[in-house]
């Protein structure tokens, strides 16, 4: 839901998904029982509509996952400071995961906007940023199972089913 408390779309088919311009979320394989591991993948309709986090909080800028990455290091490392330890989420080897900064980034892959099909489960996050590359591309921060980076992004189209995270105001 929005924090307005109206519904998200939660779309199944992949057809619909890549022809979507408004606000939609789904579970990873359209199976719900990745809920309490994983959470939801959004599109980037939701994040822009400025409903989603509840009042206080909001999705971070490109600046702000910046930020957060030369805190811990720079991007090189960062990714390992906020990934989960170990493999019981994560495929092996999960390269580096400490989580010493308390992030605990989940490997939640993502949903693709050329065919609605779903990759990356138990290997990568990719985590949507609220600033925009241009029109048609924002900017994202991915950690991954087989590195320690926090790999900043902007190739994948507002369609894409990526995680978010609201980050306190």
């Amino acid at each position: 839901k929005f924090n307005n408390g109206n519904p998200i779309k939660n779309i199944t088919s992949n057809s619909s998904w890549i022809s979507l311009e408004t606000p939609a979320y789904c579970w990873y394989n359209n199976d719900i029982s990745y809920k309490d591991i994983i959470g939801a993948l959004y599109n980037w309709y939701v994040l822009d509509s400025g409903n989603i986090c509840p009042q206080g909080w909001h999705i971070p800028t490109d600046s702000e996952w910046t930020i957060l990455a030369d805190y811990l290091g720079g991007s090189t490392i960062a990714g390992a400071k906020v990934k989960e330890t170990g493999t019981t989420h994560w495929d092996a080897p999960n390269t580096g995961a400490t989580n010493s900064s308390g992030f605990t980034s989940l490997p939640s892959g993502h949903r693709s906007d050329n065919d609605g099909s779903f990759a990356g489960l138990f290997n990568f996050e990719t985590m949507w940023s609220s600033t925009e590359y241009n029109e048609l591309k924002p900017y994202y921060r991915t950690t991954s199972s087989t590195n320690t980076e926090l790999w900043r992004g902007y190739g994948g189209y507002k369609k894409i089913g990526k995680s978010m995270r609201c980050i306190k105001d």
